[in-house]
């Protein structure tokens, strides 16, 4: 007796994943399309290729708006982890024998939060590598990725950026926090802690106290994040912070503690160019750990 033949099941080209990842991140073609370095047109024959694999539509378009399908939604999920793993594999196997120095730069905060996910996982997969890390504020990390002082850099920048360079590994809200039960925020003028004057989360929460008329003095000023928690902790100070970035022991404060909204930033993943294998290695594990943070909600494996 012969048994049945089984239908081949299409692959899915990790491309055609990317692209619409990217879409649906962003909610635009043509944005998306700058992300993966490729025209609008050709990031819109990737997804019609893409629906006709999956014989379903995964975007629901107008003239103005795109959104995700109900199946698109249940792609989104999948597609993110076939691109994490598709990029641990190729860095388990392809790249492990690369060797070399790679310089990476990031401020305080994220550093804490994203480099030892980072750095845990190249160790396993590279160990001849040799890793510098430079903990510096945004503005200074993007003269020394210029200067070729570093070879990736991980920075912030206000949404829609033109001028800014580099890939968008995340997208947050800048929230005002405070010690839990804390009554710094009730204090006229309002003590504030700030970075310097190169931070985002600063020139936006400036902006925003100055738009509606708010009194406050800089209480408190450091370029790391430790001794930010401090200044929040012991209630000297109200800060601006990424929301991602809170730990258990801040509360968020709102509009009804008489703090406006100071809005959203972009996270810049920015290589060198022409960068040497090791380099490219190391940007790929920070987007590894970034879509695990978008999945999973945490940094960490």
């Amino acid at each position: 007796m012969n048994a049945p033949l089984a239908h081949p099941v299409p692959m899915l080209d990790p491309e055609l994943l990317r692209s619409f990842v990217a879409i649906a991140e962003t909610g635009s073609f043509t944005t998306a399309a700058a992300r993966v370095f490729r025209t609008p047109s050709a990031v819109s024959m990737q997804i019609k290729r893409l629906e006709e694999h999956l014989g379903v539509s995964v975007f629901a378009r107008d003239a103005r708006n795109v959104s995700l399908t109900p199946d698109g939604s249940v792609l989104l999920g999948y597609a993110r982890r076939l691109i994490a793993l598709n990029r641990e594999t190729v860095t388990r196997f392809v790249t492990s024998a690369v060797s070399g120095v790679v310089r990476i730069g990031t401020p305080s905060d994220y550093g804490e939060a994203v480099l030892p996910g980072v750095l845990k996982r190249f160790a396993k997969t590279h160990p001849s590598v040799v890793v510098d890390v430079v903990i510096d504020q945004s503005s200074s990390l993007r003269k020394r990725l210029a200067a070729g002082q570093i070879d990736i850099a991980l920075v912030s920048c206000v949404v829609d950026n033109a001028v800014e360079l580099g890939e968008v590994v995340m997208q947050d809200r800048i929230v005002w926090v405070g010690a839990k039960g804390g009554q710094a925020h009730m204090i006229d003028p309002l003590p504030v802690s700030m970075w310097d004057e190169g931070c985002v989360w600063r020139q936006r929460a400036i902006a925003t106290l100055d738009a509606v008329g708010r009194r406050y003095r800089v209480a408190f000023m450091t370029a790391h994040a430790s001794g930010q928690r401090t200044a929040i902790l012991s209630d000297l100070a109200v800060a601006p912070m990424g929301q991602s970035f809170l730990g258990t022991d801040i509360q968020v404060l709102g509009p009804d503690c008489g703090l406006p909204d100071p809005g959203t930033y972009e996270l810049l993943l920015q290589v060198a160019p022409d960068a040497p294998p090791p380099v490219q290695a190391v940007a790929d594990h920070f987007r590894a750990v970034f879509e695990h943070f978008r999945q999973e909600g945490s940094f960490l494996y």
